[in-house]
């Protein structure tokens, strides 16, 4: 969420930079709404004033005997009461409606981020990694022998419907392998404390994280009120909710595995074919909470992270600086980190690492005190996938896959499959 005293302080570069989002300009109606309260805050104060001065004579005219003064005094004094409450409601309604509209307004993009309107403007910084050279023509991760026999959409649309899968078998196992492989390395070598978090949240963790308001189509909500995690971002970032944190903590990093829920809404259509766009689907989900100062190097650090992973995978990557256009709601600046598929002869995201800045902790009131002393101030939080799981498991298939039909697997995840190397055409793990 955005602080009113910085759009206050100079609205014209609040407008800017939303029209670096392709947004309209919404300074003016959001000072609007302040003026307002501002000036009813300020009319129940000069009202509260009266209201205790006339209140101080009305004994004094009783002890006198000045009855008509004492009538007058009274009247006064209800009215100014009235007045008072009634100022306060308004303004109370205000600050509700100023804090709604703020809620939906994105962050900020960062100077350094690149101007434009969607994917096609993002700009690549690096590449690691050269896309295999097949002698015969990829197939796509759900086309495989080897992995077709535990690969299993229709099981998976009679239990659930479209967009959820079966896995079993070989395949199974490789994905567990890779989720652990993942928490083992985020942990002992990148310094992550692995955390299990709940996938049922309360609506104001949602709110905390960005997801809500605006964003309610693309989650899914139960009976009872909790909303399903469409990452652990919401549960790893909301741990420091309505917290003041020492300077000396930080940084706090989380590393957690979970089940993600996503409706999908605003994607329809897209990657219905195999697994690469799911309902369910897990994810290795990383989180800092930080200074404002350290939070640019640690989303270098954390984008090293993610990509560590995949070169221990040895799958070839690209990282992209995403343009103003393509930018998450909470995000300040980010980088996608995009997967070779032979398959789709592309590359594909794999993890976004994102900055918020303090837009996260403004909405959850997270806060640090500096060691030298001085009042809290608001953390900054950022996340990123380390990896998504499911998408990982596609460009381990792809990218393994040989002419007969089988698949050979990254060395690292040897030791998690107890020794066996890769995935026969007939979906035997050997």
């Amino acid at each position: 969420m955005h602080d009113i005293r910085t759009i206050r302080d100079n609205p014209a570069a609040f407008d800017a930079a939303l029209a670096r989002r392709g947004l309209s300009p919404m300074s003016s109606d959001i000072l609007a709404i302040d003026e307002e309260r501002r000036t009813r805050i300020r009319v129940a104060e000069e009202a509260q004033a009266a209201q205790n001065a006339a209140s101080k004579q009305v004994g004094a005219a009783k002890a006198r005997g000045d009855d008509a003064e004492f009538e007058r005094l009274r009247t006064l004094v209800a009215a100014k009461k009235t007045e008072v409450a009634d100022m306060q409601a308004a303004a109370a309604a205000d600050d509700l409606r100023l804090r709604d509209l703020l809620l939906t307004i994105p962050n900020l993009p960062l100077p350094e981020v690149p101007e434009g309107k969607d994917e096609s403007d993002n700009v690549e910084i690096r590449r690691w990694g050269e896309p295999r050279q097949f002698n015969f023509a990829p197939k796509e991760h759900y086309q495989l022998p080897a992995v077709q026999g535990g690969m299993d959409f229709e099981t998976a649309a009679k239990l659930s419907g479209a967009r959820f899968v079966v896995l079993s078998g070989a395949v199974a196992r490789v994905q567990r392998a890779l989720a652990q492989f993942m928490l083992d390395t985020h942990v002992t070598e990148n310094g992550l404390t692995e955390t299990w978090t709940p996938v049922l949240v309360r609506e104001e963790m949602m709110f905390g994280t960005g997801q809500l308001p605006k964003f309610g189509e693309d989650s899914y909500q139960t009976r009872e009120g909790w909303w399903l995690v469409p990452t652990a971002e919401v549960t790893l970032t909301n741990i420091v909710n309505d917290t003041i944190s020492a300077e000396a903590d930080l940084p706090r990093r989380f590393v957690a595995h979970t089940q993600c829920f996503r409706s999908e809404a605003g994607s329809a259509g897209r990657d219905t074919a195999g697994m690469l766009r799911q309902h369910q689907f897990e994810k290795v989900e990383m989180v800092s909470i930080t200074t404002p100062e350290a939070s640019l190097a640690e989303h270098d650090r954390m984008t090293g992270c993610a990509e560590g992973i995949l070169e221990k995978l040895g799958l070839p990557y690209r990282t992209v600086v995403l343009s103003t256009g393509d930018m998450g709601f909470g995000a300040t600046k980010t980088h996608d980190l995009e997967v070779w598929l032979p398959g789709q002869d592309t590359y594909r995201e794999i993890s976004s690492v994102s900055v918020c800045g303090d837009f996260q902790a403004r909405r959850m009131n997270a806060r640090y005190r500096p060691e030298g002393g001085g009042k809290p101030e608001f953390v900054h939080t950022l996340n990123g996938s380390g990896l998504a799981v499911g998408r990982t498991l596609i460009a381990v298939l792809e990218n393994g896959q040989q002419e007969d039909g089988s698949v050979e697997l990254p060395a690292v995840l040897h030791p998690y499959l107890g020794g066996r190397t890769r995935i026969t055409a007939e979906g035997a793990l050997v």
